[in-house]
């Protein structure tokens, strides 16, 4: 079978990769993809997405897998689809579960999905009386895609305000501040859960722990991941069983109840406080870099996975996973996240001493660009990520962090604690 992924990052790298492994596959294109995905297969430098669909018909290709979300929000499932082409994603319609936090949080409202206590408004005044109504620290998104950094965590009220201000006004975020979700703040332990879905059925994936902030110990500005490990220990079958029942049912349930059915990434953020799961946001794909460490974990056929999700055939599937862990670890450019960096040319080191680690660890590229002479230049703010697998988080992280020190680029950061809340 011949296999399109949509996307440019780590995410779509990692998916490719293990595409590459699986013996049904036949060639793979991505449209863009990046600078290290020449390496397995074909980059496409189509954008429109009817021209997408004509590539796809001329090449009989039978599958399309989406990564980012904006192309989801802007409607390239619903092309697709109209030409009858399989591609595994959410409409336009379903794809407001992360293009807008207010739809998102006042559909969990209408179909009593646990979340926080909330306003959604356009209007600084009252968002100004609500801030005062909550203790801080408090939390302060705005409506519409940020690239996963539209969410403050104001201090004080006075942060709050200031934040909401700037939201507002369009200086944060631009349009996609205009209008503004205030919550309050959740204190307790984040999780990344994710459901494959189909519109009916669905399979959920080993609960992942991503880590936001730039620095150790989750310190200094938010990003858009700064690593993760999955499985993590701190979900047991209690809390799998509430997200199924107080969450992916009635979220599904009500998708459908509504008309638009949800085939595509459930990507469920959650915060469990005093063993609760409460949902902090939904995205429509997966998240970045936890793609990345629940791909080799996958021990069934993801060919079969992605296809059956695009056809309305989850429920046919039997999903086998590795009794492993992988812990990921992104390696950043210098200036990252605060502005744009100069190139640097990549350098890895070959890995002789120990053909288990080789076995074990591997690279996921996302911020590169290939120069004339084949040499790979780090160009992006998150430039890739290292995984490391092993039976332990221990070990996983031991991996990964072994491959950090044999990869590198000038002014090249990461954090040194990736999985410190399991270990």
């Amino acid at each position: 079978m011949n296999v399109l992924i949509i996307g440019a990052g780590g995410r779509e790298y990692s998916i490719g990769m293990a595409l590459k492994k699986d013996e049904k596959v036949d060639r793979l294109y991505f449209a863009p993809g990046n600078g290290a995905t020449d390496e397995l297969g074909e980059n496409l430098d189509i954008s429109d997405f009817n021209a997408l669909a004509d590539f796809c018909e001329k090449n009989n290709i039978e599958l399309t897998i989406v990564g980012p979300e904006a192309p989801l929000v802007a409607g390239i499932v619903d092309v697709f689809e109209a030409r009858g082409l399989n591609i595994f994603g959410p409409s336009a319609e379903a794809s407001q579960l992360e293009g807008s936090k207010i739809f998102m949080k006042n559909f969990l409202a209408r179909h009593n999905v646990p979340t926080a206590k909330y306003i959604e408004t356009d209007s600084i005044e009252d968002a100004y009386r609500f801030i005062m109504t909550l203790d801080a620290p408090i939390v302060v998104k705005a409506d519409g895609l940020c690239g996963g950094k539209g969410v403050i965590i104001a201090q004080t009220h006075d942060e709050a305000k200031k934040a909401v201000g700037e939201m507002l006004s369009g200086d944060s975020f631009g349009d996609a501040g205009k209008s503004i979700v205030v919550e309050e703040f959740l204190d307790g332990y984040e999780l990344s859960v994710f459901a494959l879905c189909d519109g009916e059925d669905y399979v959920v994936l080993p609960a992942a722990q991503d880590h936001k902030r730039l620095l150790n110990e989750d310190k200094g500005p938010n990003t858009g991941g700064m690593g993760a490990y999955a499985p993590t220990p701190l979900v047991n079958d209690e809390i799998y069983k509430k997200l199924d029942e107080r969450v992916i049912v009635p979220t599904l349930e009500g998708m459908k109840a509504e008309g638009m059915p949800f085939k595509g990434v459930l990507f469920i953020g959650v915060m469990v406080v005093d063993n609760e799961p409460i949902v902090l946001e939904y995205n429509v794909r997966f998240g970045d870099p936890e793609c990345e460490e629940l791909m080799p974990l996958i021990k069934s056929s993801l060919l079969d996975l992605f296809y059956k999700g695009a056809t309305n055939d989850l429920k046919s599937l039997e999903i086998e996973f590795y009794d492993k862990y992988a812990v990921g670890v992104v390696m950043a450019s210098k200036d990252y996240p605060y502005k744009s960096s100069a190139p640097a040319e990549i350098i890895v080191d070959d890995i002789v001493h120990d053909e288990i680690f080789a076995e074990h660890a591997h690279i996921s590229y996302a911020g590169v660009t290939r120069g004339d002479e084949g040499k790979l230049y780090a160009t992006g703010g998150r430039v890739l990520v290292c995984v490391g697998l092993g039976d332990t988080i221990a070990e996983a992280q031991q991996r990964a962090y072994l491959l950090v020190g044999q990869v590198h680029f000038a002014g090249k950061q990461c954090r040194t604690d990736i999985a410190y809340q399991a270990l």
